[in-house]
């Protein structure tokens, strides 16, 4: 049996570069796959059709306004005023805040624009209103 001589013997080669392959790839996966799991938190409501409708997924203060005269910020059920204290809250914190109004499209008009005017008076100043897009 021969043995190895110590003296010719080579250090170990930890190549790292595949390595940060691999990492790389399952970052940008992670980043991809995160995107489409995006889902905003908000009860069922029937909004009215637009064909020029926008997207917006970065908004998170969502109000819902239900024909049965209930609001709901996200998907919890609030009062006008927990959501204009909490409204007044966010736009301090934050200059480019908005509030996105998911209306059911039997309500009033009315209740919607009273809705607007006291986010106005509470220093709200962008606003977006939900639809669905366009049926095919």
């Amino acid at each position: 049996m021969q043995l190895r001589d110590i003296r010719n013997r080579k250090p170990p080669e930890l190549n790292i570069i595949p390595m940060i392959d691999i990492m790389f790839f399952l970052l940008v996966f992670f980043m991809l796959s995160t995107m489409y799991m995006i889902d905003l938190k908000t009860i069922p409501v029937k909004l009215p059709k637009a064909a020029s409708a926008a997207s917006d997924t970065t908004s998170t203060f969502a109000v819902s306004l239900k024909s049965d005269g209930s609001i709901y910020l996200g998907d919890a059920k609030t009062d006008l005023k927990a959501l204009l204290t909490q409204a007044s809250i966010e736009q301090k914190n934050n200059p480019y805040f908005a509030v996105i109004i998911r209306a059911d499209k039997d309500i009033d008009y009315g209740r919607v624009i009273t809705l607007i005017d006291k986010l106005k008076g509470s220093g709200i100043t962008r606003f977006g209103l939900a639809t669905d897009g366009a049926e095919k």
